[in-house]
């Protein structure tokens, strides 16, 4: 039956010719492990496009819904934890092995005459395969992805003359939004893989029209062997190897969850991508003037180095032993790279926003009245100076001005203190280092003063003592029975949960937010044991353990049965409690999304995964063991056939 359709398949296609033009080769000095980088470097691309378009089956490409889509596929669909996981992991590691198989060819001297061309298409392999990374993170829209898109964007950005139309480009605008979301989307799913599979075809090509090298021993080349099926099968093992590999980073290191983009959260620490950590650390080097060096020149340098290899070094010598200046350099390039990537990865990124009180007694807040007299006359000052000083520009604010930078409002505004404004006032890069925002060192420090008065009223907060925390300002806060007893309960089952019980937070990242805003009551880690007096029990509740009235096995309800709590707010029962949970929610204290990490970070202290998968399909870590046995069962049997038919 076969044998028929293959003879039916030759006599109308050249199907045998192929074949053998693809498997028919000699090897110099017979098939070895370390040539299958390359093959590994394709086995993973393939990967790569059969997951991203399982992946596009459920994703949404908008900024409202990217990030609640990726969530859905991973916790909902059957494998689809398994499909991401290989999709984020094969980005990652195909980085990995085009860096390991250019290096495989540095060391071999396998780009120098008449191999140039084949290096060439090597250099461009890795610049596509990095531009891919760079496209794919801000896909996403989480605050991984969407920081990652907006440093990297903001470095294009610096660039002399035509910088800031790169960026533009890129973005479709001056800010990243649904544009720069539509365009990373189309290059990352069209252009970019259409560019790739024909950069593969070139460089085969190249490859096979001068062979391999070979060692680089004259010893090593008086031999050859079959590329089919030694090196086939050298291939298919390492190629089999990384898919393994790949599956168990996806069952024990799954793609961690960074929630959903929130531009309002100063709390975060942006970087770019790992592979881009080299660039972004050696940016801080050159500042003011000096920043195009580390924008344009680093980067150019360092391709121009990688291009120019083979025509520089003619020497045709290739073992490394007797290339001492080239391996030199080599490894001085590798190393400066490699150094600056674990720099840039150790290093801080923005500095930390100031601690926002919240959730003091009235006894701690300021006395009612203090100021308000001159702190009104400072806001009609600030406002004539927020227009005197081009702020309004860029800030639309009270319903006028310019939309380049965010709308200054009781929004944006509400969870900034009178120090953080006059950093940002002064030093915005304090905060954003990648901002457009310059520096107002011009003004007096009456001048900066009366502008912040001004945006505190913007806020609400300029003339208004900060009051009890319990006191949402759409209610008043739940009434007492004449036992004293709260019908706090009551008031929050009445309410419903906010958008932020139904996203996917970070925890790690909600640790942090955690710490800033609820351990000076909760305790740190939640552990309780602040006191309140007045209250019912005499302390705030613990999280850790949570009321087991809260706790649910299951993520989702769990987020449901405390959001209410951090949207609205409660007061315990008691007569007169000194502490009461801040409406964090309702007076936009913190955005969603920051609710949404607090609330996952709340789930891990009890033992609760908030990415819990619903309907994996198969547990991973079954499906790992099921794979490992068949990995295993595979390799004896073809082990077994090897050594029956004397196979090398």
């Amino acid at each position: 039956m076969m044998s028929h359709m293959l003879k039916w398949i030759n006599e109308r296609w050249p199907l045998d010719a192929v074949i053998r033009a693809t498997l028919e080769e000699d090897i110099v000095g017979g098939s070895r492990y370390v040539y299958t980088l390359g093959s590994a470097v394709f086995i993973v691309f393939v990967l790569q496009a059969a997951s991203g378009v399982m992946q596009l089956f459920f994703y949404v490409p908008t900024v409202d819904h990217a990030y609640d889509s990726i969530s859905f596929l991973r916790t909902r669909v059957p494998f689809g934890w398994l499909i991401h996981g290989l999709h984020y992991w094969g980005a990652n590691i195909m980085v990995v092995l085009v860096v390991l198989h250019m290096a495989r060819v540095f060391i071999w001297g396998a780009y120098k005459k008449p191999r140039e061309l084949t290096w060439l298409m090597g250099v461009t392999l890795l610049l596509t395969t990095m531009v891919f990374s760079f496209t794919g993170a801000p896909l996403h829209w989480d605050q991984r992805g969407y920081w990652a898109g907006e440093v990297g964007t903001s470095i294009a950005g610096t660039a002399p003359v035509v910088g800031d139309l790169i960026k533009r480009f890129l973005r479709g605008g001056q800010e990243m939004g649904q544009l720069t979301l539509s365009r990373f989307f189309a290059v990352h799913t069209m252009i970019l893989p259409a560019s790739l599979a024909a950069l593969f075809g070139i460089h085969i090509t190249a490859m096979r029209r001068f062979g391999s090298v070979g060692p680089w021993n004259e010893t090593g080349r008086s031999t050859s062997g079959p590329f089919w099926p030694d090196q086939v099968y050298k291939d298919a093992v390492s190629g089999t190897l990384v898919l393994f590999l790949l599956i168990g980073l996806a069952v024990f290191l799954p793609p961690s969850y960074s929630g959903k983009a929130d531009v309002l959260d100063t709390s975060y620490v942006p970087k770019p991508e790992w592979n881009f950590l080299f660039l972004y650390q050696a940016l801080k080097y050159f500042q003011g003037v000096l920043e195009p060096v580390g924008t344009v020149g680093v980067p150019t340098l360092l391709v121009l180095l990688m291009i120019i290899l083979p025509f520089v070094d003619r020497n045709p010598q290739r073992d490394p032993f007797k290339r001492p200046i080239a391996m030199l350099c080599g490894l001085l390039f590798a190393g400066a790279i490699g150094g600056l990537t674990i720099i840039g990865y150790l290093s801080p990124g923005v500095a930390e926003a100031p601690v926002i009180s919240v959730g003091k007694t009235s006894g701690q807040a300021q006395p009612a009245g203090t100021a308000v007299t001159d702190r009104e006359e400072g806001a009609r000052r600030g406002s004539q100076v927020f227009k005197s000083s081009g702020c309004s520009g860029c800030h639309r604010a009270g319903g006028e001005g310019g939309t380049i930078g965010p709308e200054l409002s009781a929004t944006t505004l509400s969870a900034r203190d009178r120090q953080w404004l006059i950093d940002q006032i002064r030093t915005p890069k304090s905060h954003f280092p990648n901002t457009i925002m310059p520096p107002y060192s011009g003004l007096s420090g009456q001048e900066v003063s009366d502008l912040v008065d001004y945006l505190l009223g913007l806020a609400g907060t300029a003339s208004a003592s900060p009051a009890a925390p319990s006191q949402a300002p759409e209610e008043a806060p739940p009434a007492k029975s004449a036992a004293g007893e709260s019908r706090d309960t009551q008031f929050i089952q009445e309410r419903l949960p906010g958008p932020a019980a139904y996203v996917i937070g970070s925890a790690g990242h909600g640790e942090e937010l955690f710490r800033r805003n609820c351990s000076s009551c909760h305790g740190p880690g939640g552990t309780g044991g602040v006191r309140n007096p007045g209250s019912e029990e005499g302390t705030v509740p613990s999280l850790h353990p949570i009321d087991s009235e809260l706790f649910s096995a299951e993520a989702q309800q769990f987020a449901e049965n405390i959001d209410k709590y951090i949207q609205h707010g409660s007061s315990p029962a008691g007569s007169g409690p000194a502490l009461s949970m801040p409406a964090f929610g309702d007076t936009h204290s913190l955005t969603q999304q920051e609710i949404a990490g607090i609330e996952a970070y709340v789930l891990r202290l009890n033992g609760v995964d908030r990415g819990q998968l619903v309907n994996p399909g198969m547990a991973p870590r079954k499906f790992f063991v099921l794979a490992a046995v068949l990995y295993a069962v595979l390799f004896l049997v073809q082990g077994g056939l090897r050594l029956r038919k004397d196979i090398p």
